[in-house]
């Protein structure tokens, strides 16, 4: 079978391309193809590394942030966070009858989704302010972890840590070997990143910023606790995101990944300097993984997608064709 119609039957069956099927080179970046995306991840750090040029950036000022949902793993059809939530609305049923006719919870046990999502986020942030307080942090986490043992994503029957993108891995990973320091800045919830990112991307705890909730301290007669409340510490998106990001690094990042328009605050932010760049993941493979931008309520692609048609240093990643491999 010749090249061009094995290419053909990869995306026809829904199947990962090879580095075999696309032009993808095994020692750099190997599940990028050889194109405009892969070309200025090189450039940049070429020229942000490289002490002879005017493009160069010290290595304490090489701070890179990457989004998490759509950007690192996938975000479809709702965001996985949220499908940890809505089992524990299950779990913890029993626990509170009166769930069996309070919205959102009733419909989330009914499986209504759509009826959940009808709520709007006042409905979303009951059900997470439910399920995600009124225990220490070593609690939640061990929840977390022990979901994720088990849970499968109903699409393509995988764990939810099996769905995270290996040309984005590969990306913090060539990154980190070129001394950036990478943040993961992301509207999900920090306490659930933190439990299995580190290990998935190699990122660790305290360079994971997200959204979270207020936390208590107890001295609990010898035994210190840290107890998540029911209460809103920060939203980690839009502006959010840049707020963190200062409060929490304390400098403007020189790179700035994303997926969506709740990106675009830290990207503008991020790129409001010599020597920078942003990129975004644009989710236009149907086959492999799933097909959305302006219309979506979930990863909604619009304005930012707009600014990276008009920017020289902003890039659009484009998944069908620039990824020779997604899981």
């Amino acid at each position: 079978m010749n090249k061009k119609k094995l290419c053909a039957l990869a995306v026809l069956s829904g199947l990962s391309f090879s580095a075999m099927a696309l032009d993808c080179d095994p020692n750099l970046l190997p599940s990028w193809q050889d194109g405009t995306s892969k070309t200025a991840i090189v450039n940049y750090v070429d020229q942000s590394t490289d002490t002879s040029k005017k493009t160069f950036i010290p290595e304490q000022d090489r701070i890179a942030v990457f989004d998490n949902d759509g950007t690192l793993w996938s975000e479809k059809p709702y965001y996985f966070q949220l499908a940890f939530a809505l089992d524990q609305v299950k779990n913890m049923a029993k626990e509170h009858p009166e769930w069996k006719t309070q919205e959102p919870f009733k419909s989330v046990l009914n499986n209504d989704i759509k009826s959940v999502f009808a709520g709007g986020e006042k409905a979303l942030l009951d059900i997470v302010t439910a399920t995600h307080s009124g225990m220490t942090v070593e609690e939640y986490q061990q929840t977390v972890a022990q979901w994720l043992e088990v849970a499968k994503d109903p699409r393509f029957d995988k764990a939810y840590t099996d769905l995270t993108y290996k040309p984005m891995r590969e990306m913090v990973t060539y990154l980190q070997d070129h001394d950036f320091k990478v943040y993961i800045v992301s509207g999900g919830g920090v306490d659930f990143m933190r439990t299995w990112a580190p290990e998935v991307y190699g990122i660790p705890e305290e360079q994971i910023i997200g959204s979270a909730l207020k936390y208590k301290y107890d001295y609990n007669n010898g035994n210190p606790t840290v107890t998540k409340l029911g209460e809103i510490l920060t939203i980690d998106d839009k502006a959010g995101k840049v707020e963190n990001i200062q409060h929490i690094i304390g400098k403007k990042p020189v790179l700035a990944v994303g997926n969506s328009d709740g990106d675009h605050a830290m990207m503008q932010w991020a790129t409001s300097q010599p020597n920078s760049m942003a990129m975004i993941v644009h989710h236009t493979d149907e086959a492999r993984e799933w097909k959305y931008d302006r219309k979506s309520s979930v990863g909604h692609l619009d304005k930012a997608m707009d600014e990276a048609n008009q920017r020289d240093n902003w890039y659009l990643i484009d998944m069908k064709n620039e990824w020779c491999t997604v899981y």
